[in-house]
């Protein structure tokens, strides 16, 4: 599987991102608007203006790598904040692609022995 490394910090743009940006233009966004090298290692997350599509920003240490992901049948969970980002950790991020709700997750009810 094609992960980032243990300890990567990941980063999700608050807010809505134009979705016509290519791997280029998220680099540039995340130059000037968050003043982050995108050759860092770090993963950018950015959501599109509908909710269903991610795109992720992240260099491996040989090159920019951009994944998107498409939900059919739900939106992705997003946060508005006032800096514009906030940092995940590996968990909440997997939450977040998996199209749950990562802000406030909940244990699922188990039935007990008794």
């Amino acid at each position: 599987m094609i992960g980032p490394a243990p300890g990567t910090r990941i980063f999700l743009a608050c807010g809505v991102t134009d979705m016509r940006r290519g791997m280029d233009g998220l680099a540039a966004l995340v130059q000037t608007t968050f003043g982050e090298d995108p050759f860092s290692g770090a993963v950018y997350l950015f959501r599109g203006r509908r909710g269903h599509l991610v795109k992720c920003l992240w260099h491996d240490g040989q090159g920019l790598c951009l994944f998107q992901k498409r939900l059919e049948r739900s939106r992705f969970q997003w946060p508005m904040t006032n800096t514009g980002r906030i940092a995940l950790s590996v968990a909440q991020t997997s939450m977040l692609l998996e199209g749950l709700d990562w802000r406030n997750p909940q244990r699922v009810w188990r039935p007990s022995a008794t």
